[in-house]
């Protein structure tokens, strides 16, 4: 920003905002930064209270790029950041096409690209694609909600222990390489002996099936994306209900990529931590 041009001089911030509580900590560390927010939320997905913490507002639909395209830009937008889960499966849905009719700009990114490659990082520079030549330029979407991303060292009061450092030596290797491949982005182990990865079905469900198979306990969640992530798209992200269900699930540490994974409510997920005693590190 140079220095004669103010905050309040810039375009409002464009908002696509899937569910859950990181659009809402978005839109807050955007207006902290003086910036206006311009919000299109998608349809069935985005927290009724997002609303009030933004300067302009409209839901859209779930696959119709063009629609958030025309509202970011009558709202004043030129770049914009996209937050919050929207469930990959629903591409599986076999009435999708019926219940989230595509645009014009949708149904050609489909045809062009999707209907070869179905993954992650494919339809996300597919969708930035669209949305550059549309007038809106996708950013970093952590660039306003520094504080609260993952902090390198332990994070918690809880400590993890030798036989655990030992696993996180030998399961984060292989994190990196199920990131290389594209196969998801958490992993649990216990004793140098993968229990789960993750994959389409997302981590809640990853970690029920960690403590159904390891009813033992005791057992490590590793999460975070490899170097070369879009930190455009899809960061890597765990909340309160997170910690809460590792805990359920018998797990005893959280592993995560320091810079790269967002901890939603960070002095929250923390404090939670603390006290179901759970350890919380960053790599």
């Amino acid at each position: 920003m140079s220095e004669d041009q103010s905050s309040e001089n810039l375009p409002p911030v464009g908002l696509i905002a899937g569910q859950g509580r990181m659009p809402i900590l978005e839109a807050q560390g955007m207006r902290a930064a003086g910036r206006k927010v311009a919000c299109v939320g998608l349809a069935g997905q985005y927290d009724s209270a997002l609303p009030d913490y933004c300067d302009f507002f409209a839901p859209v639909g779930l696959i119709r790029i063009g629609q958030w395209c025309r509202r970011l830009r009558k709202f004043g937008a030129d770049e914009a950041v996209m937050i919050g889960r929207v469930r990959k499966s629903r591409m599986y849905d076999p009435m999708a096409i019926f219940r989230q009719m595509p645009d014009l700009r949708a149904a050609k990114l489909w045809y062009k690209v999707l209907r070869h490659d179905h993954r992650s990082q494919t339809l996300l520079a597919g969708v930035a694609n669209e949305m550059e030549a549309c007038g809106i330029t996708m950013i970093d979407s952590t660039e306003y909600i520094p504080e609260h991303m993952a902090d390198p060292g332990c994070m918690t009061d809880k400590q993890p222990s030798l036989k655990q450092q030992a696993d996180i030596e030998f399961a984060w290797p292989i994190l990196m390489r199920m990131n290389e491949l594209e196969i998801g982005q958490a992993i649990a182990v216990k004793d140098r002996e993968v229990i789960a990865v993750e994959a389409m079905e997302g981590t809640d469900r990853m970690i029920s099936r960690a403590g159904a198979i390891c009813k033992s306990g005791n057992w490590l969640l590793l999460k975070g994306p490899d170097a070369q992530k879009d930190m455009r798209f899809d960061v890597p992200t765990i909340g309160v209900k997170t910690i809460e269900n590792i805990q359920k699930a018998g797990g005893v540490c959280v592993v995560v990529a320091a810079g790269k994974v967002i901890l939603a409510d960070k002095p929250e997920v923390i404090q939670t931590a603390d006290r179901l005693g759970i350890s919380i590190v960053g790599i």
